[in-house]
């Protein structure tokens, strides 16, 4: 019998694929930028030529061992398990995805399709209990002390982001970005608040109890 948390663990490491292969065939493949620290990553290094892998390490460990102490032990085990699976899995398709989709000047396919699929595969993740990073944790965080639905917030943080990244991207790629964004928000606010995912994992302790991942 599958446990509880193994059925944690499993439903984030679904997620995380999802949103990996969506962010990769989506967004990376059209030009379509990010919101949260990746989306911070990429302004420093277009304005100080600092690898992003570098910026979002400086930018998740602080907040994820902060995040810890305030949302507990359980998050901080899921949220390493949501980020490390989910570079993984984007560095995996990165280097051996054959398959290509570009849809140029009607970039509001994969602006829907991207927010769609991302949204999915994040709100699973965020769903059982985990995080991909520690722009996640402060989303969570600002959610339950401010009672804004996780949506709106992941909606209004990755919009403050986007806004900054005109610098160096057109007005269309970051109006594609923030609609993609937008749709993402509320697909993961919708698997976020669904009852039938918790239900589908459901499993049945011997004295009768019955405990969800």
């Amino acid at each position: 019998m599958i446990n509880n948390r193994l059925g944690e663990t499993l439903m984030i490491l679904i997620g995380s694929f999802i949103l990996a292969t969506s962010l990769y065939h989506f967004h990376f493949q059209n030009n379509l930028s990010e919101g949260g620290f990746l989306g911070i990553a990429l302004l420093v290094k277009n304005s100080f030529n600092i690898s992003p892998s570098i910026t979002t390490l400086i930018l998740d460990i602080p907040i994820i061992l902060m995040a810890g102490f305030f949302l507990g032990k359980r998050l901080l085990i899921n949220t390493f398990i949501g980020a490390v699976s989910f570079s993984i899995f984007y560095s995996i398709i990165e280097k051996t995805s054959t398959v290509t989709l570009h849809f140029e000047n009607h970039l509001f396919i994969p602006a829907i399709l991207g927010g769609v699929f991302a949204g999915f595969g994040l709100g699973l993740i965020l769903k059982f209990g985990g995080a991909t990073g520690g722009d996640d944790l402060i989303t969570i965080l600002m959610s339950k002390k401010s009672n804004i639905s996780i949506g709106k917030v992941y909606f209004i943080f990755d919009a403050c982001i986007l806004l900054f990244s005109l610098s160096y991207l057109s007005w269309n790629e970051v109006g594609y970005t923030i609609l993609s964004v937008g749709i993402c928000a509320k697909v993961t606010e919708l698997v976020y608040e669904s009852k039938y995912f918790t239900k589908s994992v459901s499993i049945k302790t011997t004295n009768g109890k019955r405990l969800h991942a």
